[in-house]
């Protein structure tokens, strides 16, 4: 390694040590936020006389206010910065989600889900486009897996504690475990959101913690990089057909990832588990192993530059243990092992999927591709929780849900292999040049 890649290595390291810790807490505090009503479910349903239909309602509905406000809020951080955007999701989300302790009937539970969608839309897209002005694409995968990876993480810590805290708190002060659910998972959000405008730094040129040779490094690999670029305009994002078929992959893996994100506990719960800190511990184990397994990957496939292959390679393996875990869910050992398995073919996919619309887009296209590809296929968040209500109707066999999951996750494979290039994410100095026109 010579002394330019010592110093770039630097460089980047010291970058990350200052944003993604700090990004990655903030990303476990919003997906609690957002799923801990699969949690709630256990308790509130029987306490506010609600059904399954309008649990998957309530627990869908979050996303349809999310897909409407999510890409003017990208557009909106690029306009303001994104220490005082994320800032204002992250309070107006925290103290949404502690208000829904005050939910008494179903409408109340679906507006509350509608505005909690409003004022969370923007963050995640937001992230992953804050990380493009930092990151080129060679390194993007392996930190946006860093990011995302809190998917996880706040599966394996949250549900043993979303569970301590219904086992330890009902009835306390006269409220019920969930409502107290809702108030201590929604504090923090108010207070790391006031914390986010006093840590972030908006851009390169403003990180006072770098000195001048290494913003020159870090602006210097972004600008090489977004030359080769021709989609820069918000117009350009819109009419990228890439752009919509990306839409539709990410919809078939939201569709898995908000599938087993609301319904896990349940489905643990049926195993005959007592006790919520129970179901909370088994349900982490799942998500211990999306952990090791996405960072492993995410890791290989910065290092090969390949973002297709491994993206249809790991969501065919999770379709393969969705299908398994069903047909075996009457053994919950083996079903456990399965689900394992779904959970990290849908959340392992995740970093291998954001590198490749910030592989083509840039500036404005991207803030806006990046916002209209997550708030399309979020949408995706409000089909997987209905899944199981839905599939009642029509089979008494509760494993339906798991097989029609894996269906989509095997669509979105098949459109990844035929509608993506098979290396988006590769500089563009590396592909072959375009051959001349005969005649010249």
């Amino acid at each position: 390694m010579n002394a330019r890649e010592q110093f770039e290595s630097r460089t980047y390291a010291k970058v990350d040590w200052r944003l993604i810790p700090f990004l990655f807490l903030c990303y476990i505090l919003a997906y609690l936020d957002r799923v801990n009503v699969g949690f709630a479910k256990l308790q509130m349903l029987g306490d506010l006389g609600l059904d399954e239909a309008a649990f998957g309602l309530g627990a869908g509905i979050f996303f349809i206010g999310y897909f409407f406000f999510e890409v003017p809020s990208n557009l909106l951080l690029k306009k303001f910065g994104a220490r005082t955007w994320i800032a204002r999701i992250m309070i107006s989300w925290g103290a949404l989600s502690a208000a829904m302790m005050f939910v008494q009937s179903a409408w109340m539970f679906y507006a509350m889900r509608f505005l909690l969608g409003l004022a969370e839309a923007g963050f995640f897209p937001g992230i992953i486009y804050y990380l493009t002005m930092w990151y080129p694409s060679r390194l993007r995968s392996s930190r946006t897996a860093l990011f995302v990876s809190a998917i996880a993480v706040a599966g394996v810590i949250g549900n043993p504690v979303s569970g301590l805290i219904m086992d330890s708190l009902s009835g306390r002060l006269g409220l019920a475990g969930w409502q107290w659910l809702f108030l201590v998972e929604g504090l923090p959000s108010i207070l790391v959101g006031i914390w986010v405008y006093f840590r972030l730094d908006s851009s390169i040129a403003e990180a006072r913690w770098l000195n001048a040779e290494e913003q020159a490094l870090l602006a210097e690999n972004l600008a090489a990089e977004d030359q080769h670029k021709r989609e820069v305009r918000l117009l350009d994002a819109f009419r990228s057909r890439q752009v919509y078929a990306l839409c539709a992959i990410y919809f078939s893996l939201m569709i898995g990832l908000y599938g087993i994100s609301f319904w896990l506990p349940t489905i643990v719960k049926a195993f005959g588990v007592k006790g919520f800190l129970q179901v909370g511990l088994l349900t982490a184990i799942p998500y211990a192993v999306a952990v090791a397994g996405m960072l492993a990957l995410s890791r290989h496939s910065d290092r090969t530059g390949e973002r297709r292959l491994h993206y249809v390679g790991n969501t065919l393996s999770g379709a393969l243990g969705l299908v398994l875990s069903g047909v075996f869910a009457h053994q919950p050992v083996l079903a456990i092992i399965f689900l394992s398995l779904g959970t990290l073919g849908v959340i392992g996919s995740m970093p291998l999927f954001w590198p490749i619309p910030s592989a083509f887009l840039a500036n404005t296209a991207a803030a806006a591709g990046i916002g209209l590809v997550n708030s399309v296929g979020n949408l995706g968040g409000y089909i997987g929780p209905n899944i199981p209500v839905w599939a009642r109707k029509f089979t008494a066999d509760p494993s339906a849900a798991l097989y029609l999951t894996a269906g989509s996750l095997i669509v979105g494979a098949l459109l990844t292999w035929f509608c993506i290039p098979a290396n988006p994410a590769a500089p563009a100095a590396a592909r072959p040049a375009p051959k001349p026109a005969p005649g010249r």
